[in-house]
This record gives C-alpha cells, structure tokens and sequence, in this order.
C-alpha cells in the first residue's frame, strides 16, 4: 500500500477566561497539546499497571510530525514539512508581553487562523516541496476553539476564500456548537465579562453568520462538508474540577462539566462519544480514546456507520402493564465500539451509566396499534473510522466488536403496583458482535463480512456471512439480524465507505 498524503495540523486551544489564565496559556508553547495522563489499569495477573498517554502531542512525533520550533525560535518564511503541527496562538495579542493586552473577538482570532493556513501553505510548498494546489491542511481544536474554526469557515467576512479552499478536514474535541448552558439556561447575551457571551446562541449566529433563524446554531450552513468534520463529545461530569466544581453542578450529569452532550456536535457530522470530562487529568484532549478517534478520522481509509432497523420492540406479556403503558414507553439504546486489541480505548461509548445512550420514544417508532412507522426514527448508533494500514502482518481483514444493548423505559402511573412493573436491569436484546471485515482483492469487487455474536458463542468460531443489500436511497450496506426469543427484532446496517 502506498503511503497517503498527510498535510499540516492547526492546533486552535478552547478558552481561557481571566487574565492568568491567558497569561498562563501563553506561557506554554503547545497550549495544551502536550498535556498527556497516567491511569491505572488492572493487569491480567491482578496486578495493578500504569498506563501511560504521553499526549497528543507526543504520539502524533511518533507518528512522523514534527514541530516548527528551532532554537528556541518559530520558524517563519522557511520552509516547513507538511507533516508539521502548528499552533494557532491567537491569545498571545491579549498578553501584554506578547501584545497590546486587549482579548481578540472570536471574529479577529477566525482572520488570524485564515492568515496563518496561508502563511503555513506559503512555508510547506516553498522551493518546490509540495505544489500549491495539493496543499490541505487539518484543523484540530478543543472548545471555543472549534467556533473559532467555524467562525473562519462559515462567516466570509472573517477570513479568506483562498484558505477555506485548503482546509482537508476538522476535528473538535467538547466543542460547544450549539452554545454552552448553565442551570438549564443559554449563557445570556448581556454577559460580557470575561467574554463569555461567546457562548450565547444569538451572539453565536452572528459570528458564525447563520442568517436563517430557523437553521439551528450547530448548523454548518452549507459552508462546509459536515461529513469532513468530526465532534468527539466527552460525557464524564464528575471529574470536572474547574471552579471548584461548580460547574459540573451547573452543566448537569448530561455533559463532560461544561458542555452538555447534546450541545456537543455539529448537525451531520460524524461523532463518537468518550467518558472524558472537559479538561484536566480526566480530560479528553490528553486520552487515548481522543487520540484513537483523531488519527483515524485524519489517516484512516475506511468508515462504518451502523443504524440499528428496528422491526419490533416487544412489550411485557403481562397485559395490565400492556395496556397501560400505551405509548408512554421509551427505549435506551446502548452501544460500545471497539478495535481489535484495543485494550484500554473505546472508539465511542454510549451507555446509561454514563448517560450517553440513544434514546427513542416508542411513538417515534411505531402507531398506537403497534405498527412500524414508514418514517420511523431507526437510531444511527455508530460512526466510526478504521485504518486498514494499521491491520496485523498476515491478516487480511479489518475487525471490530460491537456491545449492542437494548432495554426499555417505562413511564408508568401511579395506579399500576410495583409487581407490574417491567423488571429493572431486564434486556430486550443485549450481545457483543465480532465483526471480520475482508476488503475487496479488486476495485469492482465487494468486501466480505462476517460475523459471530460472541455472548452466545466463540469469536473464533466460523462467521456468519452478512447479506449485501442496498437502502431505499440506494446505498450499499450489509444486514446483520438480530431477534432472540422475547420477539425482539432488528438489522443492524453497516456502511462502509472509502476514506481520505
């Protein structure tokens, strides 16, 4: 295989709120980026290890980037490699050391990011080394940073057309893109200490240049691909320690302690979600699951996006609880995705203990007499993207498990007894799959996928092949069912689609 092109990361940090903490943010040549974590793990042997994530920072040297540092100095006009890392220092202005002391608008921080892809494609294709026209460049950023990514690409008047153009893909690490909530409220727009109307909805359409008032704020607008742009969502709240935890309190369970899951992502964008807080030792830039999910969605050749097609949700055969439950009945959708020897890491996380599971109401589902809706809301469960260069010597295919679980939750009144209640705890339907995905020996050819529901069965065993079938749109996809004997029936759909 042919080594792909990898081009340039823009680092863009999340906001800093007082005036140290802006003096310390600019202090650090990274701006975060080089933070990394050490948790303990419980060995095989029952030993307790430490694990080490040296930092994003760190792994992606390892990986062949490199920084543009030299003699204590930034190296500016010389020539760069593509596989450079750089970091937007767009707080530096507001340290009186560095600048006039004055906070940059989201707006000015956007125009600076749009002259620096400029500056930086200038510096990688100087003498030759790469051709104009094949210069990309990667954003990253973390918080706030990814509405000043936003804000560059979706509001014309904060940066140029030229520099949109080069932008290959983005990556946001616990971006509010649809604003931040405290206490149940949007951040209101008349606070303006410490800038932190930014994060109000009104004061974001206008930065973002979202005219429609009836597109939603976490919108792209039609300015740029969502399907090139990846939210990591963090859904870990207790272990957000900032303001002595008062925010967590404020941002609820539903959120990484500052930004709500909900408010996490940009509308048709691929996500994952991770038990990561916010920032700090738990933090979700310095962990290997962020990491997994950043490597891949930037290097990786593959993606798999798997919606579950419900068919049937069985009730209790108990028919009191039947007839009163009508349709005041909701199902948690879990899942957890996993890469071949992924030891420490999920891809994404989806659970009720980490209130992160898709949740459906049986209404949006099915009519009162039990029927499946023709525009049923069939949960897309996963989106996930894989790197086939990273496969084992001498194994051919690309495998991954899926912990699939469904259960049910009742909204019952109070003139129904505790004995008719649906058992807490009790599944609809819950396995692992062991997927075994055998790329194509031809262009025209198609891959080969097979299967083992591990719970009832060994992942060694001879795989189930999935059937191919195309949706009602046309697209290609393979069909794994699934049914169990208390009526429960589904396809879990896999789409799988080249990458880069």
């Amino acid at each position: 295989m042919t080594a792909r092109q990898r081009y340039p990361i823009i680092y863009v940090r999340g906001y800093a709120m007082t005036k140290s903490e802006i003096t310390e943010t600019t202090s650090t040549p990274y701006m975060g980026l080089e933070y990394g974590s050490t948790k303990s793990r419980q060995a095989w042997n029952g030993a307790v290890r430490k694990v080490f994530f040296e930092s994003p920072l760190v792994r992606l040297m390892k990986l062949g980037y490199t920084d543009i540092y030299h003699d204590g100095l930034q190296r500016e006009n010389v020539r760069i490699p593509p596989e450079s890392i750089i970091i937007h220092r767009y707080y530096d202005v507001a340290d009186p050391d560095f600048g006039t002391g004055r906070i940059p608008s989201v707006e000015e921080a956007a125009q600076g990011l749009s002259d620096l892809i400029l500056r930086v494609r200038d510096q990688v294709c100087q003498d030759g080394q790469m051709k104009p026209e094949d210069f990309k460049v990667y954003l990253v950023a973390h918080s706030m940073g990814g509405l000043v990514c936003r804000c560059f690409l979706q509001n014309d008047k904060a940066g140029s057309a030229a520099a949109r153009r080069l932008v290959d893909k983005v990556f946001t690490y616990a971006t509010p893109h649809n604003g931040i909530e405290m206490g149940g409220f949007n951040t209101p727009g008349f606070f303006g200490l410490w800038d932190m109307n930014n994060f109000n909805r009104d004061r974001m359409r206008e930065y973002l240049a979202i005219k429609d008032r009836k597109a939603p704020v976490n919108s792209l607008d039609g300015k740029f691909d969502p399907a090139r742009f990846f939210c990591l969502v963090g859904t870990n709240s207790k272990d957000y320690d900032v303001a002595k935890g008062a925010s967590r309190l404020l941002a609820g369970e539903l959120s990484d302690g500052l930004v709500r899951i909900e408010n996490a992502y940009v509308a048709g964008a691929p996500r994952a979600h991770v038990h990561r807080s916010h920032s700090g030792a738990h933090g979700i830039v310095n962990s290997e699951e962020g990491f997994q999910n950043l490597t891949r969605f930037l290097f990786g050749d593959l993606r798999v996006d798997g919606v579950l097609q419900v068919e049937n949700l069985p009730l209790p055969p108990i028919s009191t609880v039947r007839k009163l439950l009508g349709s005041r009945v909701g199902y948690y959708f879990e899942v957890v995705v996993a890469t071949r020897g992924a030891l420490d890491f999920d891809l994404t996380r989806r659970t009720i203990a980490n209130n992160s599971a898709v949740l459906r109401q049986r209404g949006e589902l099915f009519d009162e007499t039990g029927a499946l809706l023709a525009a049923a809301k069939h949960p897309t469960l996963f989106s996930v993207f894989m790197d086939t260069s990273r496969r084992p010597e001498n194994r051919k295919e690309v495998m991954f498990s899926v912990q699939l679980s469904v259960s049910m939750l009742t909204y019952m009144g109070e003139e129904s007894s505790v004995d008719q209640h649906y058992v807490p705890g009790e599944y609809l339907f819950r396995d692992t799959l062991v997927i075994n995905a055998i790329p194509p020996a031809a262009a025209d050819a198609s891959w080969r996928v097979g299967y083992v529901l591990s719970d009832s069965g060994w992942s060694g065993a001879a795989d189930t092949i999935a059937e191919s079938r195309k949706d009602g749109q046309g697209r290609p996809y393979v069909a794994i069912p699934l049914k169990n004997d208390k009526g429960f029936g589904a396809t879990l759909r896999l789409y799988g689609t080249p990458w880069q």
